[in-house]
């Protein structure tokens, strides 16, 4: 026994590592995980390893976390544990986690345990723009829709990043529709829309969390209401209907002005003035009419003693409209005998007789007036001409000129007043009707800011072009004039430099070659900006989409990939997965994979990327197979493809009995002599296994009683299947010896075995040796593990059955009468300690249960 301790206490130490790793094994696998909310104030507890480990501990990287070397409790640095920091690839639906290594126990045993950092909310919705613009058009129908494109953003994950949207301020005119699937935002028109009552609306879109607490972020939504042509001209109720002419008046004296109006915008809201077909030949031969302004002129002088009426039909013209009709009627006066001229003097500052007033100003005093001539006209007087921003004051017999409101250069830059002398002469038998034109010139300020034609613009652009190419024009335009209205373009300071743009013209162009994969979407802001003082400037918006080329092969996660399967697998079971990633988009990025170079019995699904088995597999016909996977995708023009080598290793089963090769048969016999000396090799058993391994590592073992193996003159070595003599042969041994061979290979769970017979007959003489028929065995036929220890029957003939069947009657007979004589001898035996009690003495009776079995024979 002394020998055997080492072995033993090597093994127990074994099984105590295996049941270490195995509890590791278990550890790092998810039964024990720790979790702990980010952003902890430091020295907050986050776990403890001593109920699952013996102290001390030590953790090997205590950046966030710190470990009690006695508690295995660990706790949060100062360094705070910020979750979108440390997972800033995993997607909302993934856990973050961060793995920990420790030593352990009083062995210094390496751990590895995860943490998993909890989301809390603590980022807020986030838009990426302050204003998003969208333009709806009067004419959509109400429930239309549109997709708002610039979504909030929210970094923390579960219910802390899911958004829900709410819009303020929009006066039931929208309503927002939000699409789980997507998430798509919508805004939705509810009630009818009419640009000319209201042409823009200013709406707060609210994005929320579902935070417990909800952080919340908003964005000015502005929706401008785009003109159609639904209105028509029609004349203003102050256009005028009847004007008075002198008979003396000039070539090119403004008459009057029509104006009409129409209540769109833009060219939907151009009209066209012109003189209807009814009019007179006298009219149009002494008026003309601009087509634009709607001035009425005479078209050459006027010499007329006499009064004459003269009617005018205007007619105002719209785009797919019928057109407005004014009557306008010309009244022409004889011409006076004596004038009234009016002298001007002039307070604003003034050019040529013309005065120059800027814009935006309050009313203002322009000049004096004043009335000269014969004095024999009374109760003269003076008046405007007509609806202008212009007003007459009298003031001691003479008269204040003024502005009646601000004046405004984008809606007209020159003003004409038409001051009109009426009066009477002494005897009242003439009209005096004199008139006088004072022109003023309104100068412009910067009063007005750029304006964009589109508030955003959307191109597409493959990516791989040449670099320099132009992408598109961006176009403002500004209603001040001169510098106030030059209007010059620049990127926003924080675009990319791959991006310019012609600060003249606004044409916007690429620099660089644009790679989808690097970057696919760009958003740049331009700016429009005039020259005046100071300056004034607008924004407006350009998204980029840059489209996929297929001009990215499929990329294996490795160049070689093995793989160890089982040879009991059925078939299309799986062998393993394979990593291919393409990062084209679409069709472009969507791989196939085939196996190439292989008659194997594998195959590849391409549902889950897999590569499965065909048929069943045999270790024993190929342990291993070597194959390539080509993965191709689907791009147009052509396909790009890459290769991948696989090496699968068919693991072996037990699925191998030994075969014995030598003895050949059970009923084969070897003859040894009785000098034959202790230690000589009389016999070999060979057997081969197919299998591999400790499948195929094979012990012999002799199956018998444990006092028969003691006693036999034979021992088989259990590795090499030797038969040799164990000791000097005796007398007793002759006869024939059979051994029963069970041959085991190291298979798990079960080993496989095979047995064998082994005759051997002790005999003086060498002569031939055999055996009519095989030995039987009547033992157990579980011979896995326990040798049984059940008798072995030698073979026998027909000639010795009667002398069996006596030999049992006797062996009968003879056990009966021992059973007597046990009987009878129990009796006297207890009478006689009977009589010894008495004396003090005690003795103790063995009594024979059982005579001991003969196994073997030694015929």
């Amino acid at each position: 026994m002394g020998h055997g301790t080492p072995d033993n206490m090597n093994w127990a130490g074994l099984l105590q590592n295996l049941l270490v790793v195995v509890h590791l094994q278990q550890f790092i696998c998810g039964s024990v995980r720790f979790s702990i909310p980010e952003e902890q104030e430091a020295g907050s507890l986050a776990g403890s390893l001593g109920k699952h480990f013996p102290p001390q501990y030590q953790l090997l990287t205590q950046e966030y976390l710190w470990m009690d070397k006695n508690t295995g409790n660990f706790y949060t640095t100062e360094q705070r544990m910020d979750r979108e920091t440390l997972c800033p690839e995993e997607t909302k639906a993934e856990e973050c986690i961060i793995l920990h290594n420790a030593v352990v126990g009083p062995s210094g045993d390496l751990i590895q345990f995860p943490v998993i950092i909890e989301d809390i909310n603590d980022n807020a919705p986030h838009f990426e723009n302050s204003e998003i613009h969208l333009r709806v058009s009067e004419d959509m129908t109400v429930g239309t829709s549109f997709i708002l494109d610039d979504q909030a953003q929210d970094r923390d994950a579960g219910p802390n990043g899911e958004l829900h949207y709410r819009l303020e301020d929009s006066d039931g005119v929208f309503s927002l529709k939000v699409e789980e699937d997507g998430p798509v935002i919508m805004l939705v028109v509810q009630t009818a829309l009419d640009r000319e009552t209201r042409d823009m609306y200013h709406m707060a879109l609210v994005a929320t969390d579902c935070g417990s607490e909800p952080l919340s972020a908003t964005a000015t939504l502005i929706v401008t209401v785009t003109d159609v042509n639904d209105n028509c001209p029609s004349f203003s109720a102050d256009s005028p209907r009847n004007v008075t002419v002198p008979g003396d008046s000039p070539k090119n004296m403004l008459v009057a002005q029509v104006r009409a109006t129409d209540r769109d915008s833009g060219p939907n809201a151009a009209i066209v003035y012109s003189l209807s077909p009814k009019v007179s030949e006298r009219a149009k031969k002494l008026f003309s009419l601009d087509s634009v302004t709607g001035y009425i002129r005479l078209a050459q002088d006027l010499q007329s003693d006499n009064s004459e009426v003269l009617l005018l039909n205007v007619l105002a013209s719209g785009h797919h409209c019928p057109p407005a009709d004014t009557q306008v009627t010309v009244s022409v006066l004889p011409k006076a005998n004596q004038e009234l001229t009016i002298k001007i003097g002039f307070i604003a500052e003034h050019q040529n007789q013309t005065m120059v007033l800027p814009e935006n100003q309050p009313p203002t005093v322009l000049a004096v007036l004043e009335l000269e001539g014969d004095s024999s006209f009374k109760g003269s007087s003076l008046a405007i001409e007509s609806e202008v921003p212009f007003t007459l004051s009298p003031q001691n017999g003479k008269y204040l000129l003024s502005t009646s409101k601000p004046l405004d250069y984008e809606m007209k830059s020159e003003h004409y007043i038409y001051v009109v002398v009426q009066g009477r002469s002494a005897e009242g038998s003439v009209i005096i009707n004199s008139r006088r034109e004072i022109r003023v010139l309104v100068a412009d300020v910067n009063d007005n800011a750029p304006l964009f034609f589109q508030s955003h613009y959307q191109l597409e652009v493959e990516e791989n072009n040449q670099p320099g190419m132009s992408l598109l024009r961006v176009s403002a335009s500004d209603a001040d004039s001169g510098y106030n209205g030059r209007v010059t373009y620049r990127l926003d300071k924080h675009t990319s430099t791959i991006f310019n743009i012609a600060p003249e013209t606004g044409q916007l162009s690429v620099s660089a070659v644009l790679d989808r994969e690097e970057q696919g979407v760009y958003k740049l802001t331009v700016f429009a900006r005039d020259s005046g003082s100071p300056p004034l400037e607008s924004v407006a918006t350009v998204s980029i989409r840059v489209l996929d080329q297929n001009d990215n092969a499929p990329v294996f996660l490795a160049p070689h990939f093995i793989f160890f399967i089982r040879e009991d697998v059925p078939p299309f079971a799986q062998v393993g997965g394979f990593g291919v990633t393409d990062p084209d988009e679409g069709e472009n990025g969507t791989t196939e994979l085939h196996v190439v170079n292989s008659s194997g019995p594998f195959v590849v699904d391409n549902t889950d990327g897999t590569l499965r088995t065909t048929n069943n597999l045999d270790r024993e016909t190929d342990d291993r197979y070597e194959l390539y996977l080509l993965a191709s995708d689907h791009g147009r023009p052509f396909a790009l493809t890459s290769t991948a080598r696989v090496t699968i290793f068919v693991e072996d089963i037990n699925d191998n009995q030994p075969k014995v090769i030598l003895p050949s048969s059970n009923s084969s016999c070897q003859t040894v002599s009785p000098a034959t000396i202790a230690g000589t090799i009389i016999a070999k058993i060979y057997a081969i296994d197919e299998d591999s391994g400790l499948n195929s590592e094979m012990t012999y073992t002799v199956v018998a009683p444990e006092s028969e193996q003691n006693s036999s003159p034979f021992q088989l070595d259990s590795r090499t299947g030797n038969i040799t003599v164990a000791q000097q042969l005796l007398q007793k041994d002759l006869g024939m010896h059979h051994l029963f061979i069970v041959v085991r290979d190291g298979g798990k769970p079960a080993p496989l075995y095979t047995t064998i017979w082994v005759n051997l007959l002790v005999n003086e003489s060498v002569g031939p040796c055999n055996l009519d028929r095989a030995p039987t065995w009547t033992g157990t036929s579980d011979l896995h593990q326990t040798p049984s220890k059940a008798p072995i029957c030698e073979a026998e003939d027909t000639g010795s059955a009667q002398l069996t069947l006596l030999v049992g009657l006797g062996m009968m007979l003879v056990s009966t009468c021992l059973l007597v004589a046990t009987v009878v001898l129990y009796l006297k035996q207890k009478r006689r300690s009977l009589r010894q009690n008495k004396r003090g003495h005690i003795e103790e009776i063995e009594i024979p249960l059982r005579l001991k079995d003969k196994y073997y024979s030694d015929d």
